[in-house]
């Protein structure tokens, strides 16, 4: 069971969602870094549960504890070990589920995978773990800081609510100010309400959440299977309920023809961040989302991630037992209606990871 993410800047992660604690161990940080606690502790807090009425009613402080690899406040190059540990956890509301699958859900092939399955909110399989991958993506953050690269990632759609694809046409500083994560505050108004509907009649709702790279130098990515559109595609379709990823103008762009899709150069020297990492000339458009033969080309990255809705419901539901027998059974517990809003942090979590991986593994990097 492969529980590591990375190359060099590497995530290895553990735990359950109703065991004591979940955690990982972060190694290549490179050394020096500052690391601000308040920071990481309010990544956490974007994706913890309990933080408005759209998401779920589980109440944890997931107050994180670093274990190794920071003194005085800097990283030491060494190990980063980190827990979070569960405290409200209601594993009597599962007890329902120990004999039984949830239809789409991780049920059926961890049973058949492993021949045993922790039932308890899901085990092993629960977005909860995802809280391991938001204290390394905040790590990584705090290591992209000195490269001048960022990231940000909002809710652009929720069932058929959506914002206009183009990023550039909102103020992506408005994401924080509403429970959804948009930056469109009447779109977000309107995604709520759907939210609160959903979440009433015990159904789940899904959507789609946009990523932009801004500060990314030329040249990271590598030519052939690391290519750095597959490397970001390869950490978003490995969240918990993503079923497609995108970049650039993505499938939207396959109805145009090359002399639309065509980003063409033009004599403009653009300094990214610092001047060595200046490139000698720029782009009319940027149709392919910063990544032209898997490699960056200094303009900003953007993406999409689909989520599909939480596979979860409260309310009754056909399936069959570990004996396939046929039965009905009505989920207990406390669920996400819409995974997005809490899924945002997350998304960045992972494009920090890939970046700053890739910024290690160029000959180019250097802090």
């Amino acid at each position: 069971m492969r529980n590591t993410f990375g190359n060099v800047f590497t995530l290895t992660t553990f735990g359950e969602s109703h065991g004591a604690a979940v955690g990982g161990v972060v190694d290549g940080m490179p050394a020096g870094i500052d690391i601000d606690l308040d920071f990481i502790q309010n990544e956490l807090n974007r994706r913890r549960p309990g933080q408005s009425s759209i998401t779920t009613s589980r109440q944890e402080a997931d107050r994180v504890e670093l274990l190794s690899g920071v003194f005085e406040g800097r990283s030491t190059g060494c190990p980063i070990g980190f827990i979070v540990r569960n405290e409200n956890q209601h594993s009597q509301d599962y007890e329902n589920l120990r004999t039984l699958f949830r239809p789409s859900h991780a049920d059926f092939t961890y049973h058949y995978k492993y021949g045993t399955r922790d039932h308890r909110g899901g085990g092993r399989s629960s977005a909860r773990i995802t809280l391991s991958r938001v204290v390394a993506g905040a790590l990584a953050k705090l290591a992209l800081r000195q490269t001048g690269i960022t990231v940000q990632a909002y809710t652009s759609q929720v069932g058929s609510i959506a914002l206009d694809r183009d990023y550039r046409r909102y103020d992506l500083s408005l994401t924080e100010t509403n429970a959804v994560r948009c930056p469109d505050p009447e779109k977000a108004a309107e995604m709520e309400r759907l939210i609160q509907t959903v979440k009433a009649e015990g159904d789940t709702i899904g959507g789609v959440i946009t990523c932009v790279v801004k500060g990314c130098p030329a040249g990271l990515g590598e030519p052939e299977f690391d290519k750095l559109h597959a490397a970001l595609g390869h950490a978003m379709l490995s969240i918990n309920a993503v079923k497609g990823f995108e970049y650039g103008e993505g499938f939207d762009g396959v109805s145009q023809r090359g002399s639309e899709q065509n980003d063409i150069f033009i004599s403009e020297k653009v300094k990214v961040n610092s001047e060595k990492f200046a490139i000698p000339c720029s782009l009319k458009t940027n149709h392919s989302g910063g990544i032209q033969g898997g490699i960056s080309n200094g303009q900003d990255i953007y993406f999409r991630v689909a989520f599909k809705p939480v596979a979860t419901l409260l309310r009754e539901q056909e399936t069959v037992d570990m004996e396939g027998n046929a039965t009905t059974f009505t989920a207990r517990g406390r669920h996400d209606p819409c995974v997005l809003p809490r899924a945002v942090p997350v998304v960045e979590a992972m494009a920090a990871m890939t970046l700053l991986d890739h910024f290690l593994l160029s000959k180019t990097a250097r802090f």
